[in-house]
């Protein structure tokens, strides 16, 4: 019997470093597009005491993954996180197990990778003021994400609650990034990032050419980060168009039509529509997944004998 390497939250961190892990999505993002993946909408079990099972699997040519996480939100009160699981990698020819990797960690670096993924795409220039609206776990991976793509940037954080912001700054010190908290966004800022789970528009203001917004935050029909005065002057572009018309509450609230909004794919290889406001709607996938243990293999993730 053969036994695989489980890598743990740091270790999975290192194998999904930022750079190789957008080159890695960009690369998968087309091949989904193509149906070179596949990626079924997840499924949620509940558990009877409470909490949530969510199983996300996808497979491709060369590898194949098993997201599979558990969020309990009482957890809060017994100390522990709220969200555990695993990411099981597989071969894509034999479907022998490769390898684990911390489940949480795994969200996190992707789904920060697939914002930036997107501000690469559609910014198409290096970020001089970037914002995030939120305080909690994707901040803090969106706050790693920046620092290693963009050392020296000013990064302003908003946070809902007195102090929040304060705090987030407190814990990120050591990152090469120009940290401020700030209770309203500066007008120079050309980047918005949303990162909450508000279930009204945290960001409403009239669409901008020179600013982008990213929504990150809002993944269920019930939520609604970026408001409808935004969203109507935009061009809207989403990560995942299938997934998104049944999780994309900011874009399912405004009442959107759908066959005016463009896939990420669509900027990678047509390029962004240059010149008008735009906003990027990430609602994350378990190609995406797939693709962070793709990164991980060409990183050096292994099975051991």
């Amino acid at each position: 019997m053969s036994s695989i390497n489980v890598y743990n939250a740091e270790q999975t961190a290192a194998l999904l470093d930022f750079p190789s892990l957008v080159a890695t999505l960009a690369e998968s993002v087309s091949e989904y597009a193509q149906g070179g993946i596949n990626a079924p909408e997840r499924q949620a079990v509940t558990f009877p005491q409470g909490g949530i099972m969510l199983s996300m699997p996808a497979t491709a040519h060369d590898i194949a993954v098993h997201k599979l996480v558990n969020v309990v939100r009482e957890n809060r009160a017994r100390g522990i996180a709220t969200i555990n699981g695993v990411v099981s990698a597989y071969d894509g020819a034999t479907g022998c197990p490769l390898f684990m990797l911390d489940g949480p960690t795994v969200t996190a670096r992707r789904t920060a990778a697939i914002s930036m993924l997107g501000l690469k795409t559609l910014l198409a220039r290096t970020p001089h003021c970037v914002v995030l609206i939120g305080t909690g776990g994707q901040a803090s991976g969106h706050l790693d994400a920046l620092s290693a793509l963009y050392p020296g940037l000013r990064t302003v954080i908003i946070g809902h609650a007195e102090g929040k912001a304060e705090a987030l700054i407190a814990g990120h010190t050591h990152l090469p990034l120009l940290l401020e908290a700030a209770t309203t966004i500066p007008n120079e800022a050309d980047v918005i990032i949303t990162l909450t789970t508000s279930a009204t528009p945290v960001y409403n203001a009239v669409a901008r050419p020179d600013r982008l917004i990213i929504g990150v935050g809002a993944f269920r029909p019930d939520l609604a980060e970026i408001g409808a005065d935004t969203l109507s002057g935009s061009v809207l572009y989403i990560d995942d168009p299938e997934g998104g018309r049944h999780e994309a509450g900011d874009y399912i609230q405004a009442n959107v039509d759908w066959n005016t909004v463009r896939s990420l794919d669509d900027a990678l290889r047509q390029g962004p529509a240059a010149g008008q406001p735009m906003v990027f709607k990430s609602v994350g996938c378990a190609a995406w997944d797939l693709a962070a243990a793709r990164c991980a293999l060409k990183n050096g993730a292994a099975q051991s004998e």
